[in-house]
């Protein structure tokens, strides 16, 4: 069986691993691995190789055993040696290998214009604001920082949340009850594949059918909510007998936009109390709102009956990959235990760097700035229509980053069909409904207006107007 070495190069700074035989001569078996490397190509052509001092160290040789070994394949063309450039693969010493590359399966043609919700604009992330908070974060961060460390997440950044939260969203909450996750979706594993909740679930009948497939896969039974112009029917919850948990959008219904009616928030915490449950409250763009007061967090009302969960995908970018929850004590310990000492963790300097950026004020700035501009992109929207297809009644705009649009029964298919052809990229309200909801479903469509650049604005709200149907 060969043996194996890991070889730093001290002058070079690279590391060379080799495969030499247990048996016969040093030097040929140095020779033969050096020939195998090359023909493998992982020596590629240019590569300069250790001196023969650090490889005979590395290898435990003599230092002529390498010398000689090299010599013997600069002699065969394999190496060139140059006074002053050392000892290098020599260019095309062998052809690689053929490698068999699978034949590219055709990606989908990508539309021209995206008018998907859920996605904030890519452009605008505050890079030059990001890049300041990291400096300065990673400049004052503790060397403990970058070891193992609470499963709740940096203390930096609770501190900071909890301060934001409960200033911009009416949160209550401490430090030591904030977890940080990757995102909802993140969060919701926690809750659900790792057995701190069981279910079954109370769900608005409208929703993000990515996370009905969690919930599913999860093995969660999911009971549709009506949903109307003042949003859950929180008080449906009391003919649910055996459920004690349920998932609502108070400040922005996913996808129709209104906000929670404040009775049936009232209702829906007064049934937490009363079955000893939880309402899971996901936030998901309760920064932005644009004709109306705000509305602040459900959690407020009971903080021990709701599971708060927001994060920045919509503020900042999805790509972060930053999340929160607000937890009850009733089910803080279990999510710690399912998150484990190390595993499921956020990134630490990107912790730190969120908590720069709120606590300097960078992340008030960038939501002020955010709004202004989706407000006016939502202005943009709402002019085209009433110019171009004033028979479509648009809902759902007072807050958030996308619209439904109400189209005639029966036509939402083909305007989705015919959206494609035209590399118009849109969402059908029905694919957020869930399959089990009762009563009729209404055609729309679901309208993001923050992702396209502001380039491509104009001719997709264009290329909108044309597909919609006639009145």
């Amino acid at each position: 069986m060969a043996e194996s070495w890991v070889n730093s190069a001290e002058l070079t700074g690279s590391d060379l691993h080799l495969e030499l035989a247990p048996t016969g001569s040093r030097r040929a078996a140095l020779a033969d691995a050096l020939r195998a490397a090359v023909r493998e190509g992982r020596l590629p052509p240019g590569t300069r190789l250790p001196p023969y001092r650090s490889l005979a160290a590395d290898l435990g040789v003599a230092r002529n055993t390498v010398a000689d070994a090299y010599a013997e394949l600069v002699a065969e063309g394999w190496l060139t040696a140059r006074q002053g450039s050392g000892t290098r693969v020599a260019e095309r010493a062998a052809p690689r290998a053929a490698v068999r590359r699978p034949k590219p399966v055709p990606a989908p043609a990508a539309p021209s214009y995206n008018l998907l919700q859920g996605q904030p604009d890519a452009g605008s992330f505050p890079r030059t604001g990001w890049l300041a908070a990291a400096r300065r974060a990673l400049t004052a961060a503790p060397n403990e920082a970058f070891g193992p460390g609470d499963p709740r997440g940096r203390v930096e950044l609770r501190t900071a949340l909890a301060e934001y939260l409960a200033r911009a969203r009416g949160v209550r909450t401490d430090p030591e009850r904030i977890v940080v996750c990757a995102g909802f979706a993140h969060g919701l594993r926690l809750l659900y594949e790792g057995g701190v909740l069981r279910g079954p679930l109370a769900v608005e009948e409208y929703g993000l059918p990515y996370h009905r497939g969690l919930l599913e896969r999860a093995r969660v039974r999911l009971l549709p909510l009506p949903v109307d112009g003042r949003g859950a029917d929180t008080t449906a919850l009391a003919g649910l007998p055996g459920v004690r948990e349920v998932l609502l959008t108070p400040a922005h219904q996913f996808p129709t936009g209104v906000p929670l009616h404040h009775d049936r928030r009232r209702t829906a915490t007064d049934w937490a109390r009363a079955r000893g449950g939880l309402v899971l409250e996901d936030d998901y763009d309760g920064e932005f709102r644009y004709d109306r007061q705000p509305v602040g967090a459900l959690q407020g009302l009971d903080p021990e009956r709701v599971v708060y969960i927001g994060s920045v995908s919509k503020s900042l970018s999805p790509a972060l990959r930053l999340g929160w929850m607000v937890l009850p004590d009733a089910v803080l310990d279990g999510v710690l235990a399912v998150k484990g000492q190390r595993e499921a963790w956020v990134s630490v300097p990107d912790q730190l760097t969120l908590a720069e950026f709120v606590t300097s004020g960078g992340y008030d700035r960038h939501l002020r700035k955010m709004r202004q501009r989706y407000r006016r992109r939502r202005d943009q929207l709402t002019s085209a229509l009433a110019e171009q297809a004033p028979h479509i009644t648009v809902s759902g705009v007072a807050a958030g980053l996308h619209a439904v649009l109400r189209l005639p029964a029966g036509t939402e298919r083909a305007v989705v069909q015919a959206a494609a052809r035209q590399g118009l990229a849109v969402d059908g309200l029905s694919a957020h409904r869930h399959p089990r909801a009762a009563g009729p479903a209404p055609d729309g469509l679901v309208i993001g207006y923050a992702t396209p650049p502001d380039s491509a604005y104009t001719a997709a709200l264009a290329t909108l107007c044309r597909i919609l149907p006639p009145p």
